[in-house]
């Protein structure tokens, strides 16, 4: 190991971070990857991972971990289950399978949400609501999401139900904010397919506005039922700073901001940029995204409703330019039609985010092959406990 990444750990991380905490339920939820390993083990396992893929393009930097690596997740999931002896159970799906292991409280996730969860899972007998059935579809309760923001303290529920019919809808709300007054808005979302994903197109909210609000890099973000936004608010934080310190602003850019979400990234960096276009496909996505923009009166930043890609490259015949596009793409990278479109738009730089080192050395690959050259890649833990590491490395247009 570097002794640069050595000394940074021992700087960095303060003792707390030193601590061990035991979690019952890890063999059974299978979540946390990392969990038999202490803190500093997790980082240095994770630098190595990260030098191990992207170490031929350029310098990786020494990994950014956190100084107290528990309770950070501010979305919280839980899945509800009626077992064979009557009682209701909610937590997670034990890897690979849909059974589910009961969670009553998770020394990742927020602890004001996993309170919520257990208070609502108690609430469900005095007002005889049943649990979603996968396999006969009977039932009312499937799932539950709760979005806490982190800074303002705002606390959203997402109560995912198989019909838009809830008995005694409005007791159960009240009975639900009298243990918890911290909660600011409850959403009824209804998802009555059978499918594996969470959330339904349709809902309604039953109390208070609907979304929440938090603060990130000083911007105050609008965030919804539906909209991306990321779950580990103080690294993020360091890690955008670091994306968009990599940019170079000076004042004049055009910036694309691709898979923009929200507009987290791109309305923080528009403070230095000279104009600064976000797009997105999530159209729930889009709608915050103009609201976040307003919200924090900027002006010199569009919102788009499409495949990033295909604008770039309507863009580019029409002539336009973008001297930076900033891209941080789901899981599973980019397609080459993407990075296609990115060439054909040619910027100067391109600041790559990345929550895979997989697919992002893949797309790295691409891009050198086509006349970028990365600068440095800069690791950040955003999930501490499991797998997961987050990336950030910008790439110079050669000869630009």
């Amino acid at each position: 190991m570097d002794t640069g990444v050595d000394f940074l750990l021992q700087t960095m991380l303060g003792e707390k971070s030193m601590e061990k905490k035991v979690c019952n339920i890890s063999k059974k939820c299978g979540g946390c990857q990392y969990q038999n390993m202490i803190y500093k083990e997790q980082l240095k396992k994770k630098q190595k991972q990260v030098e191990k893929l992207l170490g031929s393009f350029c310098k990786v930097y020494p990994i950014v971990g956190m100084e107290y690596p528990y309770y950070y997740r501010n979305k919280v999931h839980a899945v509800f289950q009626r077992e064979k002896n009557g009682n209701i159970i909610s937590g997670v799906y034990q890897a690979g399978t849909h059974k589910v292991v009961k969670v009553d409280d998770c020394l990742i996730e927020d602890q004001l949400a996993d309170k919520i969860i257990v208070s609502i899972r108690n609430l469900l007998k005095s007002f005889k609501i049943k649990v979603y059935d996968e396999d006969t579809r009977y039932g009312l309760l499937r799932h539950v999401l709760i979005r806490v923001g982190k800074k303002s303290g705002q606390v959203m529920v997402v109560l995912v139900v198989g019909t838009p019919i809830f008995p005694s809808k409005n007791n159960f709300v009240k009975a639900l904010t009298k243990l918890h007054p911290e909660i600011s808005t409850i959403v009824l979302n209804v998802n009555n397919q059978k499918t594996s994903m969470v959330l339904g197109e349709k809902e309604n909210v039953i109390y208070g506005k609907g979304f929440i609000e938090d603060t990130l890099c000083e911007h105050v973000f609008r965030i919804s039922s539906k909209s991306f936004y990321q779950i580990n608010v103080s690294q993020t934080e360091r890690l955008y700073q670091k994306a968009i310190e990599l940019a170079n602003l000076k004042g004049k850019e055009r910036v694309i901001d691709a898979y923009c979400g929200i507009g987290t990234i791109g309305i923080i960096a528009s403070e230095k940029a000279g104009e600064v276009i976000g797009v997105e496909l999530n159209k729930d996505a889009v709608k915050d995204a103009i609201v976040n923009a307003k919200r924090n009166q900027i002006k010199n930043i569009r919102f788009y409703e499409n495949d990033a890609g295909k604008f770039m490259v309507g863009m580019a015949k029409q002539g336009e330019k973008a001297d930076v596009v900033i891209m941080d793409p789901p899981r599973a990278g980019s397609d080459e039609a993407f990075l296609s479109s990115v060439l054909t738009l040619a910027p100067k730089r391109i600041v790559y985010i990345s929550c895979n080192p997989e697919t992002q050395a893949r797309d790295l690959k691409y891009l050198t092959k086509h006349g970028y050259k990365p600068e440095g890649v800069y690791p950040y833990d955003l999930f501490p406990w499991t797998s997961h590491v987050e990336t950030v490395t910008l790439l110079q247009k050669v000869n630009s």
